[in-house]
């Protein structure tokens, strides 16, 4: 009996990776309480010496395409404090089927702060992509988030013309959702990116929203930094308030110029991650 061989493409790999911070607040400081990892997903937590506690995402992967999945959660405790950023920039590549997703989970309790800045996503061309970032916190919580996008890179000669991306928010305080948003854009990039409407040919852009009482007194220097090329509003959320910035450039690098700032002056004296720096 002749034996039968297969000729279907092998089953391609893909990236599943979950990885779990718990941090709260005891001898004066925030300290890590529990860490869980899995996968491509790993946390590294460099020393520092007074708070925020500070942790940075690796997808060890090297990037996303169809079909991959990365799930982070953080849960800061009553009083902690943390900042968290990626080791690099994530990068999106083609899909040849299916779509990358990333799932976000963020709690914060009653007095703590947490600051999400993770370095630029980009996104090449024909890549299909979505992200969730779904956060809690307490009535008296704060929170400083971000999210950067740069549709291919210029300076390689890279364009992004078509593609899918999803980027889904909601942040809820006390129980009651303060933010929510949905940004989807697809296929035809570029021409969606073309419209004044939408970027008016801005290839770059970055979502900031800060929920704390404090958000009155920072809303001008933010207009100041951002210029002509977005804007910022600010509103009163109950017993707390929130400004959402939104920020669009040509490319990666002009973004940065006024991102870094805007950063610097939000999170009060955490600062630029410092691997924002390298």
């Amino acid at each position: 009996m002749m034996e039968t061989i297969s000729t279907s493409a092998p089953a391609a790999q893909r990236v599943a990776g979950r990885a779990r911070l718990f941090c709260g607040r005891s001898d004066g400081r925030t300290r890590l309480r529990r860490l869980y990892q899995d996968g491509s997903a790993k946390i590294r937590m460099p020393a520092v010496s007074a708070d925020p506690l500070e942790a940075v995402l690796i997808n060890t992967a090297g990037g996303l395409t169809g079909g991959d999945r990365l799930d982070w959660e953080v849960d800061v405790g009553a009083g902690a404090s943390a900042s968290i950023t990626t080791q690099a920039c994530e990068k999106i590549y083609r899909a040849a089927s299916d779509r990358a997703e990333v799932r976000v989970r963020l709690t914060v309790g009653t007095g703590g702060r947490i600051a999400w800045l993770p370095q630029e996503t980009i996104v090449f061309d024909r890549a299909a992509f979505a992200r969730t970032l779904d956060v809690e916190l307490a009535a008296d919580a704060e929170a400083l988030l971000l999210e950067a996008t740069v549709f291919g890179r210029l300076a390689m000669g890279e364009r992004t013309t078509h593609g899918g991306f999803h980027d889904r928010w909601r942040v809820r305080q006390d129980g009651a959702l303060v933010h929510a948003e949905d940004f989807r854009i697809g296929p035809d990039i570029a021409a969606s990116l073309g419209r004044e409407a939408v970027a008016g040919g801005a290839a770059a852009m970055t979502t900031v929203l800060l929920v704390s009482p404090r958000v009155e007194a920072f809303l001008d220097p933010v207009r100041a930094i951002i210029g002509g090329e977005g804007d910022a509003s600010a509103w009163s959320v109950k017993k707390s308030g929130k400004l959402l910035a939104r920020l669009f450039a040509e490319d990666g690098y002009q973004l940065r110029k006024r991102l870094v700032p805007l950063v610097e002056l939000l999170n009060g004296r955490a600062g630029l991650p410092k691997l924002w720096s390298l």
